[in-house]
């Protein structure tokens, strides 16, 4: 596809990396961003975010994964992929064909399989920045989720950002007590941006078998159900801390990446709505390409923008 030419009311800058518009793909619902090469103008895209990688490939969990809810879903997927060292060899060449930004999100069980995963990706040519999902378990220290600790959530992202070649953005869980502790605990360390926020943990029960849902029994929660919690989280990190945001949960129009980015984003993710409308994404670039043209702003002054009486 042709590379069009970019507005520059809608560009902005994060973490030293220049991005066309705020808009990306968010990790989980994009793939390796192959998959909507012919659904969309992947050069029109801010960027995306892949598929959690791993140091080794991972099968993922047992069906059923997912399962619709009242206005977003569950899943359950077990964060299969191809592993960090198959992306590189496999997907990145593809992917440096187009002129979007690559984020590879990163993930792991201890401390040392993030480092190693991040290790691998360090020779990948193409690669933008990286995002930590710290929601996950760590096995070596009894199953505690390491996105839930701040003091584990620090440790983790200076380890991290010692051995990244790239800026490092890290992803914050929104199952904790007061989102500002872990993402101020996060930014002292020394990571560059934060994304928020990842699912909501939830449940939904057959009632007919009395049994969960998904295999997996909980799962989750994403899609416009969850935004007005993702805009507040985002306005709060947003007063505590002075690094760059990317707002996430439930953007499914311009009017949803808006509200993020006056509460204090500088760079949205839409994930959920990618499933019932691929083109969504270049949607919201034409939006809010409209959008700053009729207000005569742009992007980076609409960031914290929100007015307080």
């Amino acid at each position: 596809m042709a590379i069009q030419p970019h507005d520059t009311k809608v560009e902005v800058e994060v973490a030293g990396i220049k991005f066309n518009n705020p808009v990306l793909g968010a990790s989980g619902t994009f793939g390796y961003g192959l998959e909507f090469a012919e659904l969309i103008d992947l050069n029109r895209l801010g960027g995306f975010c892949t598929k959690g990688l791993s140091a080794q490939p991972l099968p993922g969990n047992i069906p059923a994964r997912i399962v619709e809810t009242h206005g977003g879903m569950l899943n359950a997927i077990g964060l299969q992929n191809i592993g960090a060292r198959a992306f590189v060899d496999e997907k990145l060449p593809l992917l440096r064909r187009y002129d979007t930004r690559i984020i590879a999100n990163v993930f792991g069980y201890s401390d040392e399989d993030y480092l190693e995963a991040i290790q691998m990706l360090n020779d990948g040519a193409g690669i933008a920045a990286y995002e930590l999902n710290i929601s996950c378990p760590n096995v070596k220290e009894g199953g505690i989720v390491i996105g839930s600790s701040p003091v584990a959530a620090a440790r983790l992202t200076a380890k991290a950002k010692a051995i990244a070649a790239r800026p490092l953005i890290v992803k914050l869980s929104p199952n904790v007590t007061d989102v500002k502790v872990l993402a101020t605990a996060i930014v002292e360390a020394g990571a560059d941006a934060l994304s928020l926020i990842n699912t909501l943990v939830g449940m939904s029960i057959d009632v007919n078998t009395r049994r969960p849902r998904l295999n997996y029994g909980t799962g989750g929660l994403s899609g416009p159900a969850i935004k007005p919690v993702a805009v507040r989280m985002v306005h709060e990190v947003a007063s505590c801390v002075n690094v760059p945001l990317l707002g996430i949960g439930g953007i499914a129009s311009t009017i949803d990446a808006l509200e993020f980015i006056i509460a204090g984003a500088s760079l949205v993710q839409i994930g959920t709505a990618n499933y019932y409308d691929p083109t969504v994404t270049m949607k919201v670039i034409d939006g809010l390409s409209q959008y700053c043209a009729s207000k005569n702003t742009s992007v980076k002054e609409l960031v914290k923008s929100l007015v307080k009486d």
